[in-house]
């Protein structure tokens, strides 16, 4: 409670702004995702950012917990400058902004693969999301029974996938399932009108609070395949503009922050209420990495048996 009250006592020395407004002189701008921007409003409600305790909602979702524990984080650590959002289609021109210092931050993590190609221009700040927790759903259209009946990696392989190249560890994940086909496609939105149409079987996505698991964005509409999961193996980091005149002093504010939520288990709750992070033995994780075989002692015999290796199948 007593975070909760600090988080909740910042609120009026850091105001968030909700609606895209002319920029004040002292305002730093914020380039997101139109969609996310939207689900962000109705989720707050009109309430500050500062004051969300809770990330249960309708319109919760992994993109938008990012936006609200980042906001939380730079506010615990000292950072009290204003925001304003400017919504749109930026992706990935959102990348080379943050290389020449036009944006401050982004609002949406990067997988830590990701954000080491961008190290010469960008502070990477400690894992939001640690290696091994980022387990995703696998999307499909409600109509593709076949995709929805899948229970294994064997069922898996025989359907097509959609992602980029771009987000490094989705492709290499996608590209390590051995599935039929893999389609290339850079624009999220185009991803997820292709498996709506039914053009390819499913994408992967995070999982979110839905009582039926469907994701719908307009006249989109996706299905997560039940009981099961592809882990996503790296961790997700915020990154910060070395170019901007405020990012040195934001990327020591935000990681301040985040060790506080970290240390106090709201990191992992907060993600847990928005759905994202799942109860342990929730879902059956296809593609678990093999484990490695426990060394025993080297015997000392002369027989070609004892020595022989043996070899046993595992399924990625």
């Amino acid at each position: 409670m007593k975070l909760i009250g600090c988080i909740c006592g910042l609120v009026l020395s850091l105001t968030c702004t909700a609606e895209p407004v002319l920029p004040k002189p002292e305002e730093i701008p914020v380039y997101i995702r139109d969609d996310v921007y939207e689900d962000y409003l109705k989720f707050l409600n009109g309430r500050p950012v500062l004051s969300i305790v809770d990330f249960r909602g309708i319109t919760m979702r992994r993109d938008v917990a990012d936006m609200v524990l980042l906001q939380q984080a730079l506010a615990l650590g000292g950072f009290t400058k204003n925001f304003y959002y400017q919504p749109g289609k930026f992706n990935f021109r959102n990348t080379k902004m943050l290389e020449s210092g036009d944006s401050l931050l982004s609002f949406d993590t990067y997988w830590l693969t990701d954000a080491k190609a961008l190290a010469g221009k960008v502070f990477i700040s400690e894992p939001v999301v640690r290696r091994g927790e980022y387990l995703a759903g696998i999307y499909t259209s409600p109509e593709n029974l076949p995709v929805l009946r899948t229970r294994t990696l064997t069922e898996l392989r025989k359907f097509s996938g959609v992602s980029t190249p771009k987000w490094r560890t989705d492709w290499e994940t996608m590209q390590a399932l051995g599935l039929k086909e893999l389609v290339q496609e850079d624009e999220w939105l185009s991803q997820a009108r292709m498996v709506h149409m039914r053009w390819v079987d499913f994408m992967l996505m995070p999982f979110f609070h839905d009582e039926k698991g469907i994701y719908q964005l307009e006249q989109l509409r996706l299905k997560v395949v039940p009981g099961v999961a592809i882990l996503l193996n790296d961790s997700r980091h915020f990154v910060i503009s070395k170019s901007h005149p405020d990012g040195r002093f934001a990327n020591e504010a935000l990681n301040k922050g985040l060790r506080i939520l970290r240390e106090n288990g709201r990191i992992e709750q907060l993600y847990k209420q928005a759905g994202f992070m799942l109860p342990e033995n929730s879902v059956q994780i296809l593609n678990l990495p093999a484990a490695k075989p426990k060394t025993k002692p080297a015997l000392h015999s002369t027989s070609a048996a004892s020595t022989a290796p043996t070899t046993q199948g595992h399924e990625r």
